[in-house]
């Protein structure tokens, strides 16, 4: 084990050979004929500053402390011991391979009895890991592909004259030589002093069996001499036969269950749990020590490798539904088209057995995007944490469950561990448990990952990483409680490396020998770990042959009397497998809303002036804000005293009313504490004193719900999972993130795609996340441009060809997967968010927000389009004189957002008032085709016209177009005015942008522009 370390620690021999006093006459030296004695006598004539660093003084100073230090080592500074052991030690090794004469050994044997060393401790715990046993195969798989360092000796090698250069002048005569031990380790127990042989076999059995510790890249001393503690001390590995025999019984029922899957469904994919089966033990250990530190939730997220094992015999979840998932006989009872039966969740809350105490468990559901699941899960644990006040994780915990490859390659897992200890992300540690199968799907590990274990990505967050070898269901438990009494220690993440392998292939039905050949006969050799443990649990004496085959018969009589009930299923239930259930408050007992219309989401004249207040003061005293916030506060007030509120007050007034109301809100994102267009400013920051900030609408009113606005680190992908799961944890709570760009959204696409849009139909799961997304063309280049809207349209559930027989207000919205909408007023967006929380039931919403509106001069809504009996728009109809004489109308002009007010100027320039109506689309999904049927009524001789400035391929013309042909009752054509088709969003060129949007104003108000046209 010998070999450079990070901190130096002194072993020292019990009897020095020489007195101190046969030190001090040594100290004597000629100069210059005469005889010197050295004593602390210094010269400060010269200038220090003007000396090399071991100039004369110093060198006087270093070696009176040299001399000091073989008297007394403690007798001196802890720097000026390790100085003097580098000139010891160093010397020693000089001599020994000739490069300082032989004259100079006399330095060194001074002070061979007083021998400092750096080994073996420090690189025992540092790189013992490399030599441990934790491959059950033996083909060292998990491992870096090359050989452990050459400079790690263990306690079989010898330290003959080959090896004695490199081991600091250490020899076979050294290994007998007791040694006192530094008060930094625990190997001692009770001793003080041990031999070299017995401190390295000790450092072994600690670092170097079933278990390796990565742990000293941690930069804190306090947590790294804990975990010292928990794998040096003597016998610390010691179970109770209470324990072993607990530890059989799980082992059985996580073995027994994917065997009794395997004889009843042998030809079916269920991604079984057969080479680590350890796996189940480990997990119920966490849970068990968790729940003595006095957790009362846990929230996971893990892969489908062995999921149905989890849920059966960790969460609970009733065996026969288990079973029933394999009958492709039985239909679903629900809504929704429901998951795959390895990817489903389940919440549960039982009596944890070994504490007596309740404990809460909840598996999320999750697609095959592994990874994906991370950071929902550290939401909803942030979330549950929040409304049960548990601000420091005690309470409410997270464990993750990964897979070598995954962990090693998916961004994400990074991006969530980014996360870990930022003030409104933080979920105050989570255990991270790897199933590390050395292998992914086909791919070894030596072209997976350039990391030598897949598990160094926890470094970036000083995470310790236990490695463990999954055969050895002991360890795995000891590891496992370490882990718990970590986090629960130190509210920090910790990782779990559970080195196994994987029986099978991919799944039950793949060949794995195709691909691993070597690998996968070990794999057939290789005896199933209950059978290894049972057989060693019988030869202590633990328990007998009798015992264990009653145990397994036991347990195979629970799942056959469960597969005979499972028969009996006519149907399946998908709400039986919900993850994050509600409060039954929000729901009728069936499921269904307790209502199926919307209140109005106005308020009174009072309500919108007293949080226009709030929001252009500063409620706090002695608060110096800066001089161009003051201009903008007052700016507010002034449209207050209007009765006129701009884009940022209109949301000001939504979120304000809500916190008064009861509701909390949470907006997270890059930048949205001011905003990233200098709009918004809930966060004000004191000039004058660092840190100091206030939140206005925290001081609306004395009962508020608490206002969490934050901004994010720059990721999209993980803090919108994030934000996904804090929204699934309750129904009154309005979570909305902001993207900094609407474009942005796209490396977050598979939160999107395979949580937000079909939540609900695979896992009976009701969402209302907020998703604000900037939009529009600016002439600002193909980046920041465009949202992509035609990809959320696209992804909506709603039949274009059919014209809906239901209620259109409400019962359209409960019906659709998703919300869409791209306000052109402050109003509308103001109702729209209040609606989102009042409505009886929880949709995403997603918003493409304005830019150039933020600020445009006619973007600005009166008060009373916000006073109490007004509603959110779906079409705002055109109001203007083309209403006198509908009839006369040659064009109506359907359109969403931003253009809407290039459209109405042009039309003004034009002069075309009377001839031309526009009519704005405000949501889009829902399609509100009963308002724009009343709108092509209303113009019967007018034809139609869909205008957008986004290129034809891209924003909403394909969604608009066959809504607006069903309205019509494809009675009218359904002309296009905009962008031609191109690649990109929009063109990086401020001149090509003005053409291209002059072009398609000249088609939109050019009467004959589609004369000819079928």
């Amino acid at each position: 084990f010998l070999a450079d370390s990070y901190l130096p620690f002194r072993l020292r021999p019990i009897a020095a050979p020489q007195t101190a006093k046969s030190q001090s006459q040594a100290r004597l030296a000629a100069v210059g004929g005469a005889l010197r004695t050295f004593q602390p006598m210094r010269s400060y004539t010269a200038s220090v500053s003007a000396e090399p660093f071991l100039n004369g003084t110093s060198s006087n100073y270093v070696e009176e402390m040299y001399y000091a230090w073989l008297e007394n080592p403690r007798s001196v500074h802890k720097v000026g011991d390790c100085v003097c052991v580098c000139v010891c030690v160093c010397a020693r090794v000089l001599v020994r391979m000739e490069l300082l004469p032989r004259t100079m050994a006399s330095l060194c044997s001074k002070c061979s009895g007083t021998r400092v060393m750096q080994t073996p401790r420090s690189i025992t715990f540092i790189r013992g890991h490399h030599v441990a046993q934790l491959d059950p195969l033996g083909i060292m798989a998990a491992i870096d592909p090359g050989p452990p360092p050459s400079d790690i000796i263990t306690s079989n090698d010898k330290l003959g004259e080959e090896r004695r250069g490199r081991f600091y002048g250490l020899d076979e005569s050294d290994l007998d030589k007791v040694f006192r031990l530094p008060t930094t380790t625990f190997i001692g127990g009770s001793e003080s002093t041990l031999p070299l042989r017995e401190i390295i076999q000790r450092l072994e059995m600690a670092y170097c069996q079933s278990i390796g510790v990565e742990f000293m890249f941690i930069n804190d001393l306090e947590q790294c001499q804990w975990i010292r503690q928990k794998f040096e001390r003597p016998g610390i590995m010691q179970f109770t036969l209470e324990e072993k025999r607990t530890l059989l019984a799980r082992m059985v029922r996580s073995t027994r269950f994917e065997e009794f899957l395997q004889r009843k469904w042998s030809s079916e994919k269920r991604f079984g749990l057969e080479g680590c089966e350890s796996l189940i033990p480990a997990l119920k250990t966490i849970i068990d020590k968790s729940s003595m530190n006095g957790v009362e939730s846990i929230i996971m997220g893990m892969p489908h490798r062995g999921r149905l094992n989890v849920l059966a015999n960790v969460i609970r979840k009733e065996l026969d539904q288990i079973f029933c998932q394999f009958d492709s006989k039985l239909e679903a009872a629900d809504e929704g088209s429901g998951d795959v039966k390895y990817h489903l969740g389940m919440w549960h809350r039982r009596i944890n057995r070994v504490t007596d105490r309740n404990i809460t468990l909840s598996l999320m559901a999750n697609p095959s995007h592994l990874e994906a699941v991370d950071p929902v899960v550290q939401g909803k644990t942030k979330a549950e944490q929040f409304y049960c006040g548990d601000t420091e994780g005690n309470r409410v915990m997270s464990i993750l469950l990964h897979g070598d490859a995954a962990f090693a390659g998916q961004g994400v897992v990074y991006e969530t561990f980014h996360l870990s200890d930022l003030p409104s992300y933080t979920t105050h540690g989570t255990i991270h448990v790897v199933v590390n199968n050395q292998i992914g799907f086909t791919t070894d590990p030596r072209v997976a990952r350039s990391s030598s274990y897949p598990t160094d990505v926890a470094k970036v967050v000083n995470a310790p990483i236990f490695h463990v070898n999954a055969d050895d269901p002991e360890a795995v438990m000891y590891v496992c409680n370490v882990a718990a009494e970590w986090r629960a220690t130190f509210h920090k993440d910790v990782v779990v490396d559970l080195v196994c392998y994987r029986r099978n292939g991919h799944n039950e039905m793949d060949e794995p020998m195709f691909t691993q050949p070597l690998m996968y006969k070990q794999i057939k050799k290789q005896k199933g770990v209950l059978q290894k443990y049972a057989e060693k649990l019988i030869a202590e004496g633990a328990v007998t042959r009798q015992e264990y085959e009653e145990e397994i018969a036991k347990y195979d009589k629970i799942c056959e009397e469960a597969h005979t009930r499972s028969k009996d299923e006519k149907i399946l239930h998908i709400k039986h497998w919900l993850d994050s259930p509600w409060p039954v408050c929000f729901f009728k007992m069936d499921g269904q809303p307790k209502s199926m219309t919307s209140p109005s989401t106005g308020l009174t004249e009072e309500e919108l002036g007293h949080i226009g207040h709030i929001a252009s003061s500063v409620p706090v005293e002695d608060f110096t804000i800066h001089g161009g916030l003051s201009r903008i506060l007052k700016g507010r007030a002034a449209m207050v005293g209007q009765r006129v509120c701009d884009w940022a007050l209109g949301e000001y007034m939504a979120f304000g009313s809500l916190l008064k109301e009861g509701t909390h809100i949470r907006l997270s994102g890059q930048d949205v504490e001011r905003g990233t267009f200098s709009h918004r400013h809930h966060v004000l920051h004191d000039q004058n004193v660092d840190k100091r900030i206030c939140i206005p609408m925290n001081h609306i009113a004395p009962n508020q719900a608490p206002y969490t606005v934050c901004n994010s680190s720059l990721s999209e992908y993980g803090v919108l999972g994030f934000e996904l799961g804090f929204a699934m944890a309750s129904p009154n709570a309005l979570v909305l993130w902001e993207a900094q760009f609407g474009d942005f959204h796209n490396t977050a696409q598979c939160i999107i795609d395979q949580f937000i849009c079909p939540g609900q139909a695979k896992w009976v799961r009701q969402n209302g996340i907020v998703l604000l997304l900037p939009h529009g063309m600016e002439g600002m280049g193909p980046e920041h441009s465009s949202a992509r809207p035609e990809r959320f349209l696209q992804m909506c559930n709603e039949d274009p060809d059919a014209y809906p027989v239901s209620e259109f207000a409400v019962r359209q919205l409960y019906d659709c997967n998703w919300i869409i909408v791209n306000c052109s007023t402050p109003a509308n967006y103001f109702h729209v968010l209040r609606r989102q929380i009042l409505q009886p039931f929880r949709k995403p919403l997603i918003v493409f927000t304005p830019k150039s509106l933020l600020r445009h001069p006619d973007a600005k809504s009166n008060f009373d389009d916000m006073l109490t009996g007004t509603h959110f728009q779906r079409l705002i109809p055109d109001s203007g004189p083309v209403c006198e004489k509908p009839d006369g109308v040659k064009r109506i002009v359907f359109c969403t957002g931003k253009v809407y007010y290039e459209l109405t100027r042009e039309r003004k320039n034009r002069g075309m008032d009377n001839t031309v109506a526009i009519a704005r689309i405000e949501q889009l999904s829902p399609f509100p085709f009963d308002q724009v049927k009343v709108e092509t009524d209303r113009y019967p001789n007018a034809d139609l016209v869909w205008c957008q400035e986004e290129h034809k391929n891209q924003g909403y013309y394909d969604y608009v177009k066959p809504r607006l042909r069903t309205t019509v009752d494809r009675t009218r054509p359904v002309r296009y005015a905009g962008r031609g088709p191109a690649a990109a969003p929009a063109t990086g060129n401020k001149a090509a942008h003005l053409v291209e949007l002059q072009r398609f104003l000249d088609t939109a108000f050019n009467l004959d522009a589609f004369t000819g046209q079928s």
